[in-house]
Formats: structure tokens, sequence, C-alpha cells
């Protein structure tokens, strides 16, 4: 028996990674479609001041607790998270348009446009992101315009190199060839050829860019140089736990650091997952 269980699992091991992959996939799905749902269903009520509620531990009344000033913190979280993956979604796919032009630039526009954005990729991959965004952040004044900007603006390179390597390809792929030896003009080619190709790179692009804007967001907005204090962003509940720590109060961190985590790893997963199911070569090795 366990010979033919063996067999088995040799014969269809890209089955097993599969049935793999789809539940991992619904998982993370599962996950954010979670925080989305409780985000719009939550009252905004738990966000408002009730001082005779003040520094409560978690209970089923609340489960994440009450901060200094009776506000919910379950509230304060999904609200936080909600507006942050709200955030990275935008930086994310600002970042995505960005990349896809510049990879579709170097690809077809000559060597000069060529050498231009390899030499941009070079110039922003050599500066860590963080400290980018930061310098972006405060000559915009912070909020959530700079970051997104900042966003952005810091991390399309990598997904401009995918996408120049994918253009190049396609280029001389032979039913390019043909098309352009009947005729057809590089929009059509463009259009009929290298965009439908490219789009579930793009896809995958935004949704591994994500957390990474989700996570940037919530470090600048701790710092002080992001969100405003009045928003419920999780970088500021963050911040502002950390004075009340030493006074006992684990919940007013420990909960919305773990949700914070739990969104970016559900992207995280959604994307690799993606990754490998739209990469053909990944997808041989499973």
């Amino acid at each position: 028996m366990k010979h033919v269980i063996s067999g088995n699992r040799a014969r269809y091991p890209r089955f097993h990674a599969g049935h793999k992959l789809g539940l991992t996939s619904l998982a993370a799905f599962l996950v954010l479609l979670t925080i989305f749902a409780m985000s719009v269903w939550m009252d905004a009520s738990g966000l408002s001041t009730n001082l005779a509620q003040r520094n409560f531990a978690p209970s089923a009344a609340h489960p994440f607790g009450t901060d200094w000033l009776g506000r919910d913190m379950l509230t304060r979280t999904i609200k936080g998270l909600a507006l942050s993956l709200g955030v990275g979604v935008v930086a994310g796919a600002s970042s995505v348009i960005i990349a896809g032009i510049m990879g579709l630039s170097a690809a077809v526009m000559g060597k000069t446009v060529n050498r231009l954005v390899s030499w941009l990729t070079d110039l922003f991959l050599s500066v860590p992101h963080l400290v980018t965004l930061l310098l972006i952040a405060f000559v915009l004044g912070g909020g959530a315009k700079g970051i997104i900007i900042g966003v952005a603006l810091t991390h399309w390179p990598s997904l401009t190199r995918v996408i120049r390597a994918e253009v190049m390809q396609i280029r001389s792929a032979s039913y390019v060839s043909i098309s352009r030896n009947f005729g057809k003009s590089s929009w059509w080619i463009a259009t009929r050829h290298i965009i439908p190709h490219l789009l579930p790179q793009l896809l995958v692009g935004l949704i591994l860019i994500v957390p990474h804007a989700i996570l940037h967001e919530a470090a600048v907005t701790f710092i002080g140089m992001g969100l405003s204090p009045h928003e419920p962003a999780i970088g500021i509940i963050l911040s502002e736990s950390m004075r009340y720590l030493s006074s006992g109060m684990w919940w007013l961190a420990l909960f919305p650091g773990l949700c914070l985590l739990l969104l970016v790893r559900a992207f995280a997963m959604l994307g690799e997952n993606l990754k490998m199911w739209v990469d053909p070569r990944r997808a041989h090795e499973h």
C-alpha cells in the first residue's frame, strides 16, 4: 500500500502541488475578503472617545480591548487595515503603471531609451526603498499623497526589468514576425500580442508590491512622516501604543501588529502562488 501511495505521488506531482497552491491561495483570499468585509460592516462609533471604558483589557465585549481614550481597538485595527490596504493598492497600481511604461519603452524605443531606463533602474535599486521613500514623503509633506507617490516612485525598478525582458522575448517570437511581414503596424502588434501577454505579469507584480507598500506606509507613519495622526492607521496605532506598553497595556500593540502581519502575509502568499501559475518555468518544477 505504501508503494502504491508513493507511486501515485510520483505520477501526479503537479496535481498535489496545484492542490496545495489552490488551498493557500483560497486561504489568503479569504483573509483579505474578511478584512475588507469587516471594515465595511463595522460601525465607526468604536472610533469615538468614551472615557467610561478606557484601558479595558481584551474581553467578549471588546476582543482587542480599549485604549486610553476608551476607543475600541478591534474597530481601530480593522479600519486601520482597510486604510493601509487602500493606500497600498493605489500606490502599488501606480508603481505597476510606471513599471509597464518603462519596460515597454526600454524594449521598443531604441538603444538610447533602453540605456536611459537601465540607468534609472540601477540608480533607484542602489538606494534602499525606505530611504528614498522617506525623502519623497518629507519633500511632499507626508500624508497619503506623499506615501502613494513615494511608493510609486520607489517600487517600479524590479518589475521594469521583468517587463522589459518579457517584451524582448515576445518581439522575437515567430507570430510577431509573421504579423510584421503581413504589414501590421507597431500599435496593432503591441495591442494584440505584447500587452495581453504582459497582463498576468503586471497582475502578479501588483499583488507582490502591495504588501511592501503596506509595510512601508506603516513604517513611515510610525515615525510620524506618513498619514495624519487623526486617522486610524496601523502605523499611528503602533506608534501611540509604545507609550503605554510599560503600563501593562500589551494589547494596544500586539493585536494590531499581528493583524498587520497577517494582512501582509496573505498578500505575499497570494502573489507567490499566482507567480508560480503564471511562470511556466516554475510550473514545471512542481
